[in-house]
């Protein structure tokens, strides 16, 4: 069983430049059968008004959903993202992370009933990220420009952008483990992800907000189906996010592990959030029917 509809919510916070880049790279899918929502965990008005400014850049369905910044909610607004997209097989990508033409296609084969893809990532170093966020140009998978990157260490791996490794020969994996947890590169089915009630809005700051989520996936019987050599993305450079939560996130994920919280749904989640959706918006900016751009604003205010 293949996905009808594939959403991809991309989330993003300030970071306008990277954020076109992104969405640069999903206007170049082979696979068509997409859509994407933009979800915002509280941009200034300068870096969604330029959002709103290249809308006509793109030509896939496009949702701007935006809830006010009140500190690093990555677990609410990946809920928000998920309650406006339409699609019954969801692809959660972060707006720093550039995809690959066959993204999308490669999402769409290794989608299975029971199971859940982690995707993978190719570092890139801060003079390429800068180039590619200016230039705004397709980023060549392989080859020898990307050699010469690679033998600089601007790119921290090349073979799994060189190489698919058949769709036919992977392994499931029915254990939590932490090593590779990626949310910037996730997907699952929709009903899979309303089941588990989503990512849990009570972490807070930066940290394993992704490996409770999974962990409450295998909670919930599914397969984890590792998306190396097939999916990777190239991840803009940055610089670190505060890590002073740390500790405190991933000791929560240790006690859902030993079964000292409800090992499968979220505390607060998608359809129990944390705090209320009411200061939401949400705009179209390309409609699903016409893929034409509408002027910013003509969308609904809220959730849905």
């Amino acid at each position: 069983m293949r996905p009808t509809l594939i959403s991809v919510i991309v989330s993003t916070y300030n970071r306008s430049d990277a954020l076109c880049a992104v969405l640069d790279g999903l206007a170049r899918q082979r696979d068509r059968g997409f859509e994407v929502v933009v979800a915002d965990d509280g941009s200034r008005d300068e870096h969604v008004d330029a959002l709103f400014a290249h809308r006509a850049d793109w030509n896939f369905p496009l949702r701007h959903a935006w809830h006010p910044d009140v500190g690093f909610t990555a677990a609410a607004v990946r809920n928000l993202g998920a309650l406006q997209a339409r699609g019954d097989y969801l692809v959660f990508l972060d707006g720093d992370c550039i995809a690959q033409t066959d993204f999308v296609a490669r999402h769409r084969a290794l989608a299975r009933r029971g199971s859940f893809v982690n995707g993978s990532r190719v570092l890139l170093g801060p003079a390429l990220s800068a180039a590619i966020v200016e230039r705004r140009s397709a980023v060549p998978r392989c080859g020898l420009g990307m050699l010469r990157e690679r033998l600089r260490g601007a790119i921290n791996k090349l073979a799994p952008l060189c190489l698919r490794w058949p769709t036919r020969w992977r392994r499931t994996r029915a254990a939590f483990r932490w090593r590779g947890i990626r949310s910037c590169n996730m997907a699952l089915w929709r009903d899979d992800y309303v089941r588990v009630d989503g990512f849990d809005e009570t972490f807070s700051g930066w940290g394993h907000e992704d490996a409770d989520f999974v962990a409450r996936l295998h909670a919930a019987g599914l397969s984890r189906v590792d998306g190396y050599w097939a999916t990777e993305v190239l991840h803009l450079w940055h610089r670190e996010a505060a890590r002073d939560t740390e500790s405190v996130n991933r000791q929560r994920v240790v006690d859902r592990l030993r079964g000292g919280a409800d090992r499968m749904r979220a505390e607060r989640g998608m359809n129990n959030p944390l705090r209320s959706r009411d200061t939401a918006r949400v705009t179209v900016l390309i409609d699903a029917e016409s893929h034409d751009a509408r002027v910013p604003g003509t969308g609904r205010s809220g959730a849905t």
